[in-house]
């Protein structure tokens, strides 16, 4: 499978929790990039944003990481907006964030899992510029990065992890590991994702938006039978083997369900 080239695009904001918040109030159902920008705009909701930085966010930032597949990350988080706490919405936000941008999914997994993993308590920006520097080395970006640019998303992967909650302020270049586990909220958004776009039951064990959470197949095992207590799903299991069959067939739904309940 063809994968997205890492691109420079966190530039345009890093985790943006609160700005995304009000964008999302501003949205509806329809409403493309264009109309969104102009809302934004005339909302009087960003007063000490200027209007390019404004378009930036929106076009590349917001757009990409909820606007996408039918806009359905934007209608989704909408339903849940002011209905569920808030460290629930902003796992959302980190998952559609690493989706958005291959980079800062690659770093999470291959990069502050594996420090976390090995009991390390700091991750420093050098980590993240070698982990930029082997992607170029491996052909991750379509051009090779100016030390410029490396320096600046060197900068903002870590800057991005810290918005979302798994590193803690900065000190002398490192910031503190913090603990991070999906909230039952995110495992069960995420596991009836993986199946409403076709993911299999048992492909979906082992699916790589797992490991953004730090979760391998027996822990997502875990997980699903955490749903299943729950009364979300209902699941079957012999040895490797897993077979689910879901409450909800449809995102909106699920949503619905979560917003009301």
């Amino acid at each position: 499978m063809n994968r997205p080239p890492y691109t420079t695009r966190l530039q345009a904001g890093l985790g943006l929790i609160p700005e995304t918040h009000r964008l999302l109030a501003l949205w509806e159902p329809g409403m493309g990039t264009t109309a969104l920008l102009r809302a934004a705009l005339a909302s009087g909701e960003f007063p000490g944003i200027t209007a390019r930085r404004l378009e930036n966010i929106v076009r590349e930032a917001f757009a990409p990481r909820y606007l996408v597949d039918d806009a359905r990350p934007a209608r989704l988080l909408k339903t849940l907006l002011g209905t569920v706490p808030g460290h629930d919405l902003q796992q959302l936000m980190f998952l559609y964030t690493c989706r958005a941008n291959r980079i800062l999914g690659d770093f999470v997994r291959e990069r502050y899992w594996p420090r976390y993993m090995a009991g390390n308590t700091r991750m420093s920006k050098a980590e993240a510029v070698d982990f930029i520097r082997r992607a170029m080395d491996r052909g991750l970006t379509s051009t090779r990065w100016a030390d410029s640019t490396v320096a600046r998303v060197s900068g903002y992967l870590p800057g991005v992890l810290a918005d979302f909650g798994l590193l803690g302020p900065a000190r002398l270049d490192t910031r503190p590991i913090q603990a991070f586990r999906p909230t039952p909220l995110l495992s069960s958004f995420l596991a009836h994702d993986l199946h409403v776009h076709g993911v299999g039951d048992q492909a979906l064990l082992a699916h790589e938006d797992w490991r953004l959470f730090g979760l391998d197949d027996g822990d997502v095992l875990a997980e699903l039978k955490q749903l299943a207590l729950r009364g979300e799903l209902i699941l079957q299991s012999a040895g490797s083997l897993v077979r689910i069959a879901w409450k909800h067939q449809t995102m909106e739904g699920l949503a619905h369900e979560f917003a009301t309940g």
